[in-house]
């Protein structure tokens, strides 16, 4: 075990452990959007980011390992302004706010985001795949997190998604752009359980529609773990 000291406060945790180990056990919060516990460490978002004692930038707390007798700032502000950018810029794509229970919407209250874009500017255009008897597909809420790539790989070994495209145009497709229904999708819905979100969902927690376009029928129906 190490001993590292969290906002003040000490805790020890394994060799090996992160930085968002460790804050976790003292009870300190710290915004993730592409962090999984199910999934090894990726540190895309930069959300995580946290201030340590000596080092001269904030580092990624999904992906830094402790050490013994580190000090860990998760309030830092340097570190908290570009996480707060980052999550702002995310917000700035989406055709419509996140629906308050998703981890995005979570994070962004959170977080000091202001009221209204800062970067305003194109959006994506709404692009749905519904053929799927279990799962939606709302492309124009992907923030390219990477997590439902993942959980399909890694987790699940499907490999029915892959991430496309770069920058404004990055995304991610089922299949060879063919949709859920036409991929090697085994409808276990470990993607829809980790979409921060709601990019990839469940149909019957659409409600009917998703952004006002009907959704077809249900049919058997899966349950998702929302956040708590």
């Amino acid at each position: 075990m190490i001993s590292v000291t969290v906002d003040g406060q000490a805790v020890e945790v394994p060799e090996g452990a992160t930085i968002l180990t460790a804050a976790k056990q003292a009870g300190s919060w710290v915004p993730t959007l592409c962090f999984d516990e199910r999934q090894a460490p990726f540190g895309a978002c930069r959300v995580c980011l946290v201030g340590v004692e000596g080092a001269p930038k904030p580092l990624p707390a999904c992906t830094t390992p402790a050490r013994d007798g580190m000090v860990i700032d998760t309030q830092d502000a340097a570190a908290r302004r570009v996480a707060t950018a980052v999550v702002e810029l995310v917000l700035s794509e989406l055709p419509v706010p996140p629906a308050p229970h998703t981890e995005l919407a979570e994070v962004a209250g959170r977080l000091p985001v202001a009221d209204q874009p800062r970067w305003p500017g194109v959006t994506h255009s709404a692009h749905h795949d519904f053929e799927h008897p279990y799962l939606a597909f709302q492309h124009e809420l992907c923030i390219s997190c990477g997590r439902c790539v993942r959980a399909c790989d890694e987790v699940q070994g499907a490999f029915a998604l892959t991430a496309t495209g770069r920058g404004f145009e990055a995304n991610v497709t089922a299949g060879l752009d063919s949709g859920f229904v036409h991929s090697s999708c085994v409808s276990c819905g470990a993607c829809a359980d980790t979409c921060p979100t709601d990019a990839i969902t469940e149909i019957i927690l659409l409600n009917g529609s998703a952004n006002g376009v009907a959704a077809p029928d249900p049919g058997p129906r899966l349950r998702k773990r929302l956040p708590s």
